[in-house]
């Protein structure tokens, strides 16, 4: 299974992206990534309101992941 199958495949609430406790659901299956990395990818995003709560869109996580677990800084090819 690729890297990011796993972000595809989760299930979600929302079709758009992950809730924050689905994102600390999703984050339990890297053990070993680098949340430094991680964390500075999934900054300065836009994301939607739905219901509520902030949703995390699918691709914006899956580059995020990719970043951490590589432990690399984004590209500006894959900041959207």
């Amino acid at each position: 299974m690729s890297k990011t199958n796993k972000v595809y495949e989760f299930q979600k609430k929302n079709k758009e992206g992950f809730t924050s406790a689905e994102l600390i659901e999703l984050l339990k299956e890297y053990p070993d990534i680098d949340m430094k990395k991680y964390n500075n990818a999934m900054l300065c995003h836009t994301c939607p309101m739905i219901d509520g709560e902030i949703v995390f869109y699918t691709h914006d996580v899956a580059v995020a992941i990719s970043c951490g677990i590589e432990k690399r800084d984004i590209t500006q090819e894959e900041f959207d």
